[in-house]
């Protein structure tokens, strides 16, 4: 039977977070599509609507914190792929930094756009 692998240690810290997301994000995300899809229907989402929705403080969270728990939980996963894949050495480190940057831009550029849509700018 072949050995099974795999890059998080059980138990470790991005380890348990990759989980800690995963059961965030299955919560938001049906909150999400009860709210956007069921309760408001896709025609009846517009931006007014939407700079209403972030004006509340929960729901500005929620959005925020929707997007730090996704962005790591799909980049981690992403970068624990290809370290089973076999990525090693100065290519794993160069794609550990490119993707904690990007991942980086991406935080702030949605936190940036969820203020803007709050109007607190």
């Amino acid at each position: 039977m072949a050995e099974r692998y795999s890059s998080f240690a059980p138990g470790g810290t991005t380890w348990l977070l990759q989980r800690i997301t995963a059961a965030f994000l299955v919560v938001v995300l049906a909150f999400h599509f009860f709210l956007l899809h069921f309760v408001n229907h896709a025609a009846d989402v517009t931006f007014a609507g939407t700079q209403a929705r972030m004006q509340d403080v929960g729901y500005f969270l929620t959005m925020v914190l929707f997007l730090i728990a996704g962005t790591f939980h799909g980049v981690n996963g992403v970068y624990n792929a290809l370290v089973n894949q076999g990525l090693e050495g100065a290519q794993r480190k160069v794609v550990l930094a490119v993707l904690v940057i990007a991942s980086v831009a991406l935080i702030v550029q949605g936190i940036y756009v969820a203020i803007v849509m709050a109007g607190w700018t």
